[in-house]
């Protein structure tokens, strides 16, 4: 047996499972799972959030469309930031004397925490809501430098 039959079997399966998942079939799968997660109609309600990092803060922004502002929940602590969003749906149905026949309510919450690479001061946090984007605005801690004597 040569060197060179034994290198191409694990060379020839990860080529195999490199097609598998490019195939329209399996790729059109795995797309539809990461639309899932990211459209707003999903049952786990999740939304897509994003950090990006300043000198002196880190920005978080959120995409929530249709949601107002008062569902949205913001707890802030020194390692990480949690977004939460609350939909509430009331249906009440009514008989021709406006009496109420049936009521029902439901109550669906999803939240998203992300994690901050460096500590934050979590008092002094910005955060506006405009046009369906929640921008929070997080200013790091600065640490103390001292001279070794």
């Amino acid at each position: 047996m040569s060197k060179d039959s034994n290198k191409g079997g694990f060379g020839d399966l990860m080529h195999s499972m490199n097609e598998f998942f490019h195939e329209r079939p399996m790729k059109g799968m795995l797309q539809s799972i990461d639309e899932f997660f990211t459209s707003s109609a999903n049952p786990f309600g999740s939304f897509p959030v994003e950090l990006s990092e300043a000198d002196d803060h880190y920005l978080v922004t959120a995409e929530l469309p249709g949601v107002n502002r008062e569902q949205i929940q913001l707890d802030v602590f020194p390692q990480y930031i949690t977004i939460s969003v609350t939909h509430k749906e009331i249906y009440s149905e009514e008989n021709e004397k406006h009496q109420t026949i049936r009521r029902k309510q439901s109550m669906r919450k999803s939240s998203r925490t992300v994690s901050f690479p460096r500590t934050v001061n979590e008092k002094n946090v910005k955060a506006s809501y405009k046009d369906g984007l929640l921008s929070v605005k997080v200013n790091k801690e600065s640490g103390k430098r001292i001279q070794i004597e």
